[in-house]
């Protein structure tokens, strides 16, 4: 009985390009939305992770991610929308393109400046988002980092995302904690993740008084 539920369940969710499919909007976050049962990587648009954060025309940082995903959660959350089926992603969500109130959210999500178009899939949006970058609306008022560079550098944890904080505080296998200056033999090989403690640094001696000793080469 249980399988046979399970494969019912299967059976209700969209499985092939094209299928059509709709329900109740609960946001996820700029990009990522469930549709009814259904995850859904909105397709075309690529917007900032919750975590990003982008710098003014004055230079102050601000987190644009949650800014963007209230913004979208504003406009569409707990309403219907309706969908159209592209794909499935690596990470088995659908890939769909979207209408609420007969409206394509992923050009209207692109045209106000809370995602980019994601042109390595789609340039479906691409006039779009020149349009909002002329009228500096939304995230185009902003310095930001592409998100799906913002993604490359989390995963290796290689760049920075403050230019002025290089200093890389990593901790050994034995919990030795290490920090490596740019130059040094061993700085670009090394990789940075904050989840186990290692972080960034502006200088040396903020390396120092937190507790890491600098690399001997």
């Amino acid at each position: 009985m249980f399988g046979f539920c399970i494969a019912f369940v299967l059976f209700l969710l969209p499985s092939i390009a094209g299928a059509e499919f709709s329900g109740r909007v609960l946001v996820i976050d700029g990009d990522t939305i469930d549709v009814g049962a259904v995850r859904v990587r909105i397709h075309g648009i690529d917007a900032p992770e919750k975590d990003q954060h982008c710098q003014s025309e004055q230079g102050v940082d601000w987190a644009c991610g949650l800014w963007v995903n209230e913004q979208v959660r504003q406009r569409i959350q707990g309403q219907i929308a309706h969908c159209v089926q592209t794909d499935i992603d690596r990470y088995n969500r659908v890939v769909a393109t979207c209408s609420v109130a007969g409206q394509d959210i992923g050009r209207a999500f692109v045209a106000d400046g809370l995602a980019f178009a994601y042109r390595k899939y789609s340039m479906a949006y691409d006039l779009d988002e020149k349009g909002a970058m002329i009228s500096n609306r939304g995230l185009h008022a902003s310095h930001v980092q592409n998100p799906s560079q913002f993604r490359n550098t989390q995963t290796n944890g290689r760049i920075p995302r403050d230019r002025d904080c290089v200093i890389k505080g990593n901790i050994s296998v034995d919990g030795t904690r290490i920090f490596h200056v740019p130059g040094q033999a061993f700085y670009d090989r090394t990789g940075i993740n904050t989840r186990n403690g290692e972080r960034w640094f502006c200088s040396s001696s903020d390396a120092i008084k937190a507790g890491w000793r600098a690399s001997r080469r």
